[in-house]
């Protein structure tokens, strides 16, 4: 006989008759994150192409990377609000409908201006996808296995980046650059479908076991009121999140947009050779990502504090990412690969834990949010980074400087998230 609600509950822990529904949502997340990269990526794999047919300097093309990151910001704090207010589902589904409208839409463009505005809307549309997926994770997750899920699903990103390197070259040779952006956005429609059919609360989902229900729900309940918003932007949690999004988001913003034009002006390699090393990079970065996830989960079910585990896992994250400060002096093209490899699989593992803190420190309805907030502090750090990458690659050449920054900013955001949050209490939002 299955256990009851009660009987589940307490034990905390899953058995072989719980089942596996939650995983199925984790599936979708990770399929709409691995779109979403794709559809974020590929103009840094294009960048070579485009300069060459539009004449645009380094400074265009980071202004460009700006509009979109300034969306992004703006969109984000918008759809974690949204995304607590009408919930995960329809949330996730305009963000996904107005990001692939974007990304098709970049076959249609020809100026700075146009690039620009596309840009711009595939940042607001995106912007949803973090807010949206890990508030579903909140909702299908007990604390202890958050860290895992966001791990698995943040993979998608690394999926998304290895996918593009293996099919938009084809595409663009076969059809060019404008042909390869309607395409990728027209196939991608499918996982909306998907999304709508499958996806639902816990409580509403007739697929659900009363044993898995237990589980998902055995944490301690929330207060049932809602955060507003403007409280949450005073409490101390929020902004050792916030913060901690500032300073590292960036880095993957630079990895993302920027890592193909290292290795064509570092290592001589173009559109049909850089896709192996590109592969590489991402294949160990989602490893990094679903490692780093699961070794904070593993850590708590061994014992650990939440506050020991999560902070552990993210310094070991940070030390990782430093040898990056190498990558522009090694002229073997796969030592550099690994080291770029190393740095890129440390911040993906850094990033579901980092995910993870507003879950681990606020109640669920204040998790999007919060989300919100972080994501918007991230890419406006972003937007700042791309500025001075612009302006270092124009003036400099050399990719030294951006290294550095990239190389010291997680200790810097690991120091300042504990000392805002020592023991990553529950932010006491209520009283705030």
């Amino acid at each position: 006989m299955a256990k009851s609600f009660e009987e589940a509950a307490e034990t905390g822990a899953p058995n072989a008759r719980v089942g596996r529904v939650r995983w199925v949502i984790v599936a979708l997340l990770f399929a709409a994150t691995a779109i979403n990269y794709v559809d974020r990526q590929m103009i840094g794999l294009l960048k070579p192409t485009l300069q060459d047919e539009f004449g645009w300097t380094e400074t265009t093309y980071a202004d460009i990377v700006f509009y979109f990151q300034l969306a992004y910001a703006i969109g984000y704090i918008v759809f974690g609000n949204v995304v607590d207010r009408v919930g995960a589902r329809l949330g996730y589904s305009v963000a996904f409908i107005v990001w692939t409208a974007a990304h098709m839409l970049h076959g249609a463009v020809s100026s700075v201006f146009g690039f620009a505005a596309v840009r711009a809307m595939l940042g607001i549309g995106e912007s949803g996808n973090f807010p949206a997926g890990l508030k579903a994770v909140t909702e299908w997750f007990p604390k202890k296995e958050r860290a895992f899920a966001t791990g698995l699903f943040n993979a998608g990103a690394n999926v998304g980046a290895i996918i593009t390197p293996l099919i938009v070259p084809a595409l663009t040779i076969a059809y060019g650059w404008r042909g390869a952006f309607v395409i990728t956005g027209a196939v991608s429609l499918i996982w909306l479908v998907a999304w709508i059919a499958i996806y639902r609360r816990p409580r509403e989902s007739k697929r659900l076991s009363a044993a898995e229900l237990a589980y998902i729900e055995s944490d301690p309940a929330d207060p049932a009121h809602k955060v507003p918003w403007i409280r949450l932007i005073g409490r101390k949690e929020t902004w050792a999140f916030a913060i901690g999004k500032f300073l590292t988001d960036p880095v993957w913003w630079m990895f993302l947009f920027w890592l193909p034009d290292f290795l064509v002006k570092r290592h001589g390699l173009d559109l049909k050779t850089f896709g192996p090393p590109l592969v590489v990079i991402y294949v160990v970065s989602d490893v990094g990502s679903i490692v780093g996830g699961w070794f904070s989960s593993r850590l708590i079910h061994r014992g650990w504090t939440i506050n020991a585990a999560r902070k552990t896992t993210m310094l070991i994250c940070a030390l990782c990412v430093t040898p990056i400060f190498f990558a522009q002096y090694v002229d073997n093209l796969w030592v550099a690969v690994a080291i770029i490899s190393l740095a890129t699989a440390a911040h993906q593992a850094w990033s579901a834990n980092l995910y993870t803190l507003p879950s681990d420190m606020f109640p669920r309805k204040a998790v999007g949010s919060v989300i919100g907030i972080g994501g918007t502090a991230g890419a406006v750090g972003g937007m700042i980074f791309s500025l001075y990458i612009g302006q270092v690659l124009e003036r400099v050449g050399s990719y030294q400087l951006i290294f550095i920054v990239a190389g010291v900013v997680y200790l810097l955001a690991l120091g300042i998230i504990h000392l805002l949050s020592p023991r990553l209490d529950h932010a006491d939002v209520a009283d705030a």
